[in-house]
C-alpha cells in the first residue's frame, strides 16, 4: 500500500525506521524486515548508522532477496550541513552504498555551525547552547536541496518538523515543492490542523514517532507513552489487535505515512500486519477524543534550547 507523492513518486505508507538502532544489529533486522515485506526504510545521517545500513542494503540486493527499485530509502540532512547540501547528501550516498536516494529531508528547520560534512555531533556555544548558524536561511538550503533533483542524487526531496507557517514559506519559495514532511504525530499529539494544512497543499505527511516513541522515549525524554492509554487499549480488545496496531491502523487511515522503529523481530512482524482490518468511524472519532497536545521528542535536552517554543 502507497501515497503517490506530488511528483508521482509512490512512497510506502508503512516504513521502518532506523532511528537508535545499534549498528551490531542493523544488517540482521533489515534483511528480516525485507523477508517480512518492509520495502520503506527511513534513516538519517544524525543517527550515526548509514553505513550498516548500506551494508544491509548491499547485501540484500546482491543476494538477490530485493531489488534497488523495490525499496524506497529516506535519508536526512544534518542541521550543521545546511551549507553544504550536496556534499551531505553524497556522504550518506556513499555510506548507504547508493546511487540515488528516494527521498532527502531537511531534519530540522534550523542551520547550526558547521563541523565537517557527515559529522552530525550538536555543536554548542560556550553557554551550553545550540550554536545556530544565522547567516544560513532555509530557502537558501531549500535551493541547494532542489539541485539534488536536477543532479539525480535524489527522486524527492522534503522537510522535516516543520510547522504550519515554515511549511507554507517553503511552499512559497519553493521551485521543486517539497513532497513530504515528517513529524512528531500520533494520538498524544494528533497535530490535526499541520496535517490538514500539508495534505491541502499537497505535501505528504510521515509520521516519525507515530507510537508516541514508546520505551524509547520515556527513557530518554520521560514522556507517558500512548501505549498504555485506557482508551486504545480497550480499542485493542475490541478489534482483537495489539494498541501498536490500532494506533498505526490509526495513522494509516489518516492518509498518514508511519515509520515505526524497533529492534525486535517480532515487534517488526506485528507492526507491518496492520492491512486485514480497518477502524470504524466512532473509533477514529473516540481517538481524536484523546489528544494531548504532547510533544514526546524533546530535543532541547541536548540543543539547551526549545525551538518549539
Amino acid at each position: 500500500m502507497a501515497i503517490t507523492l506530488n511528483n508521482g513518486f509512490k512512497m510506502p505508507v508503512m516504513g521502518l525506521g532506523v532511528w537508535r538502532m545499534d549498528g551490531k544489529d542493523i544488517k540482521n533486522l533489515l534483511i528480516n524486515a525485507i523477508k517480512l515485506g518492509y520495502r520503506h526504510f527511513d534513516c538519517a545521517a544524525d543517527y550515526k548508522n548509514e553505513a550498516e545500513v548500506g551494508e544491509a542494503l548491499a547485501e540484500a540486493f546482491q543476494t538477490g532477496l530485493v531489488k534497488r527499485e523495490d525499496l524506497f530509502i529516506t535519508t536526512k540532512l544534518w542541521n550543521s550541513d545546511h551549507g553544504h547540501v550536496v556534499e551531505a547528501c553524497k556522504d550518506s550516498l556513499k555510506k548507504l552504498q547508493l546511487d540515488y536516494l528516494d527521498l532527502y529531508l531537511v531534519h530540522f528547520p534550523v542551520a547550526t555551525r558547521h563541523t565537517g560534512v557527515g559529522e552530525t555531533g550538536s555543536a554548542l556555544g560556550d553557554d551550553g547552547v545550540l550554536d545556530i548558524n544565522t547567516t544560513i536561511s532555509l530557502e537558501t538550503t531549500w535551493h541547494a536541496m532542489e539541485n539534488l533533483v536536477s543532479m539525480g542524487l535524489a527522486c524527492s526531496i522534503g522537510i522535516s518538523n516543520y510547522d504550519i507557517f515554515l511549511t507554507r514559506d517553503c511552499l512559497a519559495y519553493a521551485k521543486v515543492k517539497p513532497a513530504v514532511n515528517q513529524i512528531e504525530t500520533h494520538p498524544y499529539f494528533q497535530r490535526e490542523s499541520l496535517v490538514k494544512f500539508c495534505q491541502k497543499h499537497g505535501v505528504c505527511v510521515t509520521a516519525h514517532t507515530p507510537l508516541g516513541g514508546a520505551v524509547a522515549n520515556t527513557e530518554w525524554f520521560g514522556s507517558p507513552s500512548c501505549l498504555d492509554d485506557p482508551v486504545l487499549k480497550g480499542l485493542a480488545e475490541k478489534y482483537k489487535k495489539t494498541v501498536a496496531q490500532i494506533v498505526l491502523c490509526w495513522g494509516i487511515q489518516r492518509n498518514t505515512v508511519v515509520i515505526p522503529k524497533s529492534s525486535k523481530l517480532e515487534r517488526l512482524e506485528e507492526n507491518i500486519q496492520v492491512f486485514d482490518f480497518q477502524l470504524a468511524k466512532e473509533d477514529m472519532d473516540l481517538i481524536k477524543s484523546i489528544d494531548r497536545n504532547y510533544r514526546t521528542n524533546q530535543p532541547a535536552k541536548f540543543w539547551g534550547i526549545d525551538l518549539y517554543a
